[in-house]
């Protein structure tokens, strides 16, 4: 799935390509992509039409786009979305969902997902901060984010340190490979309890959040197939970066000890034994 650095570079590809275009039509060719828009795909056509995108934002891994009516387009790609702005002759991918058209005849934005995991939806009032993304943490790169209420946060949390992380109450936007990765830069093991890290552990791991979100970010993010591209539809490059996460029997960049894999919450969590040793009074 998408992660912050993916989402905040499709961002960017928004604000570069739409914002300050008025829709002139929008076409809904698979309901289930605006499955989140209670009232139907005609309504949420019509709330478009005619409408001014004023903005791309992001919360986490969530998008939106403000319009001018003061209502919001909110987008989550969820496991394949993709947003691509694309000539009007382009021929139409194979799993496009959603297409709006502008007033000025240029390039389309089309919301294309192979498994229909992501969709899109306007939030009434939603301009400012749509209501469904309210209970979303702020992400470690937004200006306001509160380091002193993430280190206070974690340590009252009673789990391990990378749990924590993808608590999106807590923290967005950090998912499953770039918590492996800050966690092999902050030398933190993933099973450590949040209880028993001290404000300075806490705070180091902060730092190599960033560093690693700031770095994929610069990169393009991370693809690792197809299902995540730009605006443009090219890939990241990040994955050439990854000094933790995929690396599982590989030697660890620092030391050479062989990158252990375990699973985790259906998912894997990779780090180094001797650079993250295991904690005596680990979580599971």
């Amino acid at each position: 799935m998408p992660e912050l650095p993916e989402v905040e570079t499709v961002r960017r590809g928004l604000e570069r390509y739409v914002v300050g275009r008025r829709v002139r039509d929008v076409q809904v060719l698979h309901p289930r992509a605006v499955r989140r828009h209670p009232a139907g795909e005609e309504d949420f056509a019509a709330l478009l039409e005619g409408r001014v995108l004023e903005a791309a934002l992001r919360r986490g891994k969530y998008l939106w786009l403000p319009l001018d009516s003061g209502d919001a387009l909110v987008g989550h790609l969820g496991m394949s979305g993709q947003l691509l702005v694309q000539p009007p002759q382009a021929p139409d991918e194979a799993h496009l969902r959603v297409r709006l058209r502008f007033a000025d005849d240029g390039r389309e934005l089309r919301f294309v997902d192979q498994r229909t995991f992501g969709g899109l939806a306007v939030s009434a009032g939603g301009a400012a901060l749509p209501g469904s993304l309210a209970h979303i943490a702020r992400d470690p790169v937004d200006p306001e984010f509160d380091d002193e209420a993430f280190v206070e946060g974690v340590r009252r949390r009673r789990t391990g340190l990378k749990r924590a992380l993808l608590d999106q109450t807590l923290v967005s936007g950090v998912g499953n490979i770039y918590a492996d990765e800050a966690l092999w830069r902050a030398r933190l093991h993933w099973a450590l309890p949040t209880a028993t890290a001290s404000r300075p552990a806490v705070r180091r791991l902060l730092a190599a959040v960033r560093e690693v979100l700031g770095d994929a970010i610069a990169a393009g993010g991370t693809s690792f197939d197809a299902l995540y591209v730009n605006v443009n539809g090219e890939s990241g490059w990040f994955d050439r970066s990854l000094d933790a996460y995929g690396r599982g029997g590989e030697p660890c960049r620092r030391c050479g000890t062989p990158v252990r894999r375990d699973r985790w919450m259906n998912r894997s969590a990779y780090w180094c034994p001797t650079c993250q040793p295991w904690p005596r009074d680990a979580h599971p």
